[in-house]
C-alpha cells in the first residue's frame, strides 16, 4: 500500500513535493496538507484535491497520515517535527532542522524518543552526479583528498519575508548548509575550523533584515584537508552550483562544464613531450605580451600597467593570509603596518 503522506508548508518546495507525490510516485499518496496562507491552500486544494488545513497540527494529528514532509519556513521546523515525532509519524524535514544548536538537539532527542524514521532534506546526496563523484573518491580514483571547493549562487535577491534570518536563518544557514553537508560527505571528515568573510554588496534591501548577500567560508578538516565555500544571492546570469574535490592524484568536478556533467580528472603526464613547463605551455602568449608591454614602456618612457605598488599589495595579502594560518584567526592587513612600526 502507498504510504499516506501529509505535506506541511505549501510554498515553492512544499508545492513541488506535493505535486511530485501526486503525479509520479506510486510509493506514496498525498492525503493532507497544511499552510497558513489561504491562497496557497486554495491553490493546492483545487489542483491536487487533497484535504488542506491552516494548522499543521491538524495534519500531524490525522490518524490516516503515516508520514509528514516538513517544508514550512525554517523557523517552524523544530516545533512541527517535535509534534510529528510525538504523534508517531515518520518525517522528512527540509534543512535546517532549527535555527539554534539547542533547538536542533531538542529535535533529535524527540526523534530518538519516538523511534520513528527521520530524514533530512540534503537532496544533493541523491543527485547522480554527486553520487558518481562520491563513488570515484571512495574508490581512490583521485588519491587522498586534499581540498574541497563549492560555489552556490542564486540568480535573484530573495524577498525580505524569506531572507529574514528570523525565519530562514540567514544567507549562510539557508544556502551554505547544503555545501557543508557535501563537504563532510565527500571528504569523509568532519570540519574542525572555519573562517568567514561576508558582506552586503548588491541586495541593499537586505539591510532591513540585517542580512548579507555574499559570503566566503574557509574550512579546515580534521583529516588535514582544506575547503572553501562561496555563496551568493546575486548571480544575475543564472543559478550556479559547482563543486570540486582535489586529491593527491586527480580531481572530481561537478557542474564546472554545465549542470549535467561530472568530470573525473586523472593524473596528467609529468611534462609536455618537448620539456616545456606546464605554466609556459598554458601562459606562453601572456609571457610574450608581458615582454612586449615592458619593452614598449621603456621605449615610450611610460609606467607599466603592473608595478611595484601592485607587488607590495599582493605581498601584504599573502603575508596576512600566512599570519592567519599560523595564528588560526582572521588577520587585518592594518596589523602588518602596526607590527612593522614597532
Amino acid at each position: 500500500m502507498p504510504l499516506a503522506l501529509g505535506v506541511i508548508g505549501l510554498g515553492r518546495m512544499g508545492r513541488f513535493y506535493a505535486r511530485t507525490v501526486h503525479a509520479s510516485l506510486s510509493s506514496a499518496r498525498l492525503v493532507a496538507a497544511a499552510d497558513p496562507k489561504p491562497a496557497a491552500r486554495a491553490s493546492v486544494r483545487a489542483e491536487l484535491g487533497c484535504t488542506v488545513f491552516a494548522d499543521p497540527l491538524a495534519v500531524v494529528e490525522r490518524p490516516d497520515v503515516e508520514a509528514v514532509l516538513v517544508a514550512s519556513p525554517a523557523s517552524t521546523h523544530a516545533e512541527i517535527v517535535i509534534a510529528a515525532a510525538a504523534a508517531g509519524k515518520h518525517i522528512l524535514c527540509e534543512k535546517p532542522l532549527a535555527l539554534t544548536i539547542d533547538q536542533t538537539k531538542d529535535v533529535l532527542a524527540a526523534v530518538e524518543r519516538a523511534g520513528i524514521i527521520f530524514q533530512v532534506g540534503f537532496m544533493r546526496r541523491f543527485d547522480s552526479l554527486y553520487s558518481d563523484a562520491k563513488a570515484a573518491i571512495d574508490a581512490g580514483c583521485i588519491g587522498r583528498v586534499v581540498s574541497f571547493k563549492a560555489i552556490g549562487r542564486d540568480p535573484d535577491c530573495p524577498p525580505l519575508a524569506y531572507a529574514n534570518p528570523a525565519y530562514s536563518g540567514g544567507l549562510i544557514l539557508d544556502m551554505a548548509l547544503h555545501d557543508f553537508d557535501l563537504a563532510r560527505w565527500l571528504m569523509s571528515s568532519e570540519v574542525e575550523r572555519v573562517s568567514t568573510e561576508a558582506g552586503l554588496l548588491v541586495c541593499e534591501q537586505l539591510a532591513a533584515v540585517d542580512d548579507i548577500d555574499n559570503a566566503v567560508i574557509n574550512l579546515r578538516f580534521a583529516n588535514g584537508a582544506l575547503g572553501n565555500v562561496e555563496v551568493s544571492r546575486n548571480a544575475r546570469y543564472g543559478y550556479d552550483v559547482r563543486t570540486e574535490v582535489l586529491g593527491s592524484h586527480g580531481a572530481v568536478m561537478v557542474g564546472n562544464a554545465g549542470w549535467g556533467r561530472m568530470e573525473l580528472l586523472n593524473r596528467a603526464a609529468d611534462s609536455p613531450a618537448d620539456g616545456t613547463p606546464h605554466f609556459v605551455e598554458r601562459f606562453g602568449s601572456a609571457y610574450r605580451l608581458q615582454l612586449e608591454h615592458f619593452f614598449d614602456c621603456v621605449k615610450r618612457n611610460l609606467q607599466p600597467a603592473v608595478g611595484g605598488i601592485d607587488a607590495l599589495a599582493a605581498f601584504k595579502i599573502a603575508q596576512a593570509a600566512t599570519m592567519s594560518w599560523k595564528s588560526a584567526r582572521p588577520v587585518a592587513l592594518a596589523e602588518l603596518e602596526i607590527s612593522a612600526s614597532v
